[in-house]
């Protein structure tokens, strides 16, 4: 059996795959939150503390996945791009855990993302020709938009962990966000000028399943991945279920959204919000998929 395991190292968490390249298949997968990006936006580098919770995440990773005799991809995204001790960090995690990250830019990073969209849209027996994805990240948001065989992406760096270490409470974040988010509304409306308006948006990353899990009342201890694939989000649904965290007591709220993001997935709604708002859209279908997906399906080929 020919094996990949893929690795993607985001600005909030770092998620894990191996995959049956024959079946196409998931054989395992493990994630954690490693809040790479905390500090990032005051200091512009990784803290010794990030590196530590994230060597300690692979390690983890280790015991639960079979790592012999696989092909391994490693990659790395927004958080590291914007370091200034990029490649210190990198050594060290390489020099503790024997693997070494792929800093990839905005454009691979949207490429993995639409090679996994494409894979879990047809999965769902979903016809759309011309969609749009929103993968909201820790450190960058990616927008693409996919014409029937050719598609248009650009990355933002505007990401929930950014965002949230950037302005105090979530009245601040709401005031700066059509500042913030200018750019990317710009881009929006250019793309629909020129190619016009697409027939289905997709939500892929933390923020969307989250609320996606929310909503099909799950909790973060009974998240379940394949429950979320194909997800109707409306954005009524946003609102809706940003009160009920808002309205949450923190322990209650730590447990619906898992310890370490109960401030990030807030921000993140509000990053959504504004991206249907700049789109056009109603709803969004919801997938459990990303850069890691992608980057498997592609070493697989």
């Amino acid at each position: 059996m020919r094996s990949v395991i893929a690795i993607d190292l985001g600005s909030n968490s770092i998620r894990f795959l191996k995959m049956d390249c024959e079946k196409r298949e998931a054989i395992a997968t493990y994630h954690k939150t490693v809040k790479t990006a905390d500090g990032l936006a005051q200091t512009g580098k990784i803290s010794p503390e990030a590196i530590e919770r994230i060597v300690v995440a692979i390690e983890e990773a280790k015991e639960r996945i079979d790592f012999s005799d696989t092909t391994l991809r490693a990659v790395t995204t927004e958080a590291i791009r914007q370091a200034t001790n990029a490649t210190e960090t990198l050594a060290k995690i390489a020099e503790q855990t024997g693997i070494s990250f792929e800093i990839i830019d905005g454009k691979d990073e949207a490429k993995y993302a639409l090679i996994a969209t494409q894979n879990r849209l047809a999965l769902l027996g979903e016809r759309s020709k011309r969609f749009m994805i929103a993968d909201i990240g820790g450190g960058s948001t990616e927008l693409i938009f996919y014409y029937d065989q050719e598609h248009i992406s650009k990355s933002f760096p505007i990401g929930i962990v950014t965002l949230t270490q950037r302005y105090y409470g979530i009245g601040e974040i709401r005031d700066a966000l059509p500042e913030e988010m200018r750019e990317m509304r710009r881009f929006v409306q250019e793309v629909y000028q020129q190619y016009g308006k697409v027939e289905r948006f997709v939500a892929m990353a933390g923020t969307p399943t989250t609320v996606a899990s929310m909503k099909l009342g799950m909790r973060y201890s009974t998240y379940d991945a394949q429950k979320i694939q194909g997800t109707i989000l409306s954005r009524q649904d946003l609102h809706e279920q940003l009160q009920r965290l808002l309205n949450m007591e923190d322990r209650e709220r730590t447990e619906m959204v898992g310890v370490g993001r109960e401030d990030l997935i807030a921000s993140g709604i509000l990053i959504y919000d504004e991206i249907y708002d700049m789109s056009g859209f109603d709803y969004s279908l919801v997938i459990d998929d990303g850069v890691r997906e992608g980057v498997a399906y592609a070493s697989c080929s």
